[in-house]
């Protein structure tokens, strides 16, 4: 039993994460309801997330300082503003236009375009189960979105809402894409904590570029649920999901991983009061089998 106990922390660790993760899109439609914007809104995620990350990254060391070069630092660079700022800012604008539960549903898709991706670029072709696994997952989305206008009744601003979830998904599944021959170099913390502080400085900068409004005239709940989106949902998840990942393998997490879009339909209808329809539940069983498929058929 000993043995095992190892593996059922992970387990805990794993299915905390991934609810804390989830709880992102519900604290960021929570925060829209003070009239607050996207850029200051993930502006305060970044700014109470810099301090940690900057933390981490003095702690941590290079795995293989040895192999790094400058230009690698180039790379970093890119990555954080794909993966992390451009990912993030696509997706707090289309929590803008729908809900919660569709975001997560439609950013759920990404292993599917890490495939294409790999696919387009690295002439990695994917297997037929992959393929076919693809569609289903679309098919599953392409449901529960058309359910979704069907019932709001406001096309224009879901599509919208959607396609820039979309891109989220589409930024952040190059990011993985493309960082994978970094990572080994880095370490994954520490190339997290870099991508991460870029990220943060890059929302700054398109802060006082483009906004610059007034900081500090929003309710304390704004920065409250600011705090809460930086710590619950994105630094303290993003440590969680690493110690299961390295414990209980990233198969056994991919598995977990599909509690994702449940813990949020469950969570936006707590405290958002957002209703699913019986087709969107279907639509959102099926992009999470289409997915899981992928993600087994990768491995």
């Amino acid at each position: 039993m000993n043995k095992r106990n190892p593996f059922y922390i992970a387990l805990i660790v794993a299915v905390l994460g991934v609810v804390l993760f989830s709880a992102k899109a519900v604290l960021v439609k929570l925060a829209y309801q003070y009239d607050v914007e996207a850029i200051p809104l993930l502006l305060f995620r970044m700014a109470f997330s810099l301090p940690v990350y900057a933390v981490v990254a003095l702690i941590s060391r290079p795995k293989k300082p040895q192999a790094i070069r400058l230009k690698d630092y180039f790379w970093i660079f890119i990555f954080g503003f794909i993966g992390y700022y451009l990912a993030s800012l696509f997706d707090f604008i289309g929590l803008q236009y729908i809900k919660a539960s569709l975001e997560r549903i439609i950013l759920f898709a990404y292993p599917t375009l890490v495939v294409f991706i790999s696919w387009l670029f690295l002439k990695e072709r994917p297997a037929k189960v992959q393929l076919v696994a693809i569609v289903i997952s679309y098919v599953g989305i392409l449901i529960t979105f058309y359910d979704e206008l069907d019932v709001q009744g406001q096309g224009s601003g879901v599509i919208f809402g959607g396609i820039m979830v979309l891109l989220s998904a589409i930024t952040y599944a190059s990011y993985l894409v493309g960082s994978g021959w970094l990572i080994p170099k880095f370490g994954a913390t520490t190339f997290t904590s870099y991508a991460m502080i870029i990220s943060c400085l890059c929302v700054m900068v398109h802060y006082g570029l483009f906004i610059r409004s007034d900081l500090f005239h929003y309710p304390k709940e704004v920065y409250w649920l600011g705090f809460a989106m930086a710590m619950l949902s994105t630094v303290i998840p993003s440590y969680m999901v690493s110690f299961a990942i390295k414990h209980m393998g990233a198969a056994s997490f991919s598995i977990v991983g599909s509690l994702g879009p449940f813990s949020t339909i469950v969570l936006a209808n707590i405290f958002l009061e957002e209703q699913m329809t019986i087709l969107q539940l279907a639509g959102a069983v099926v992009v999470i089998v289409g997915v899981m498929i992928v993600s087994k058929a990768k491995k």
